[in-house]
């Protein structure tokens, strides 16, 4: 069965590891897109929103988004919004819920979002 908006994305987390969820039904198949296209990074990603959603000791590869963009509604909440750089052009947002101790994904993609361009 392919997942959905709400699955895990992996197994249930380990100790004190977050939550990582799907945020919505594009963030599954870009999730999926990038697995085929880059899977070590992707890997690589889910292990650092398991375990340090808001690490700044790579800030070229993991930072909270700025302006408009520094918060994302999800499910009626105003949410810290972060990204993460999984290839050049490759993007996964997400969103932080400390209440529930999950990592939503809002973006995941190959390609880079336009809302940042210009």
């Amino acid at each position: 069965m392919s997942p959905k908006r709400g699955d895990r994305v992996t197994v249930p987390p380990p100790g004190d590891e977050w939550d990582v969820r799907f945020g919505s039904s594009d963030a599954v198949r870009g999730w999926e897109e990038l697995c085929r296209l880059a899977l070590a990074n992707t890997r690589r990603c889910l292990e650092a929103l398991r375990s340090e959603p808001r690490s700044r000791s790579n800030h070229d590869r993991q930072h909270r988004l700025r302006g408009d963009l520094a918060t994302h509604r999800h499910n009626g909440r105003d949410l810290e919004q972060w990204e993460y750089e999984v290839t050049s052009g490759g993007r996964v947002r997400y969103v932080i819920d400390d209440g529930n101790r999950t990592i939503w994904i809002v973006y995941a993609s190959p390609r880079h979002p336009k809302d940042t361009d210009g």
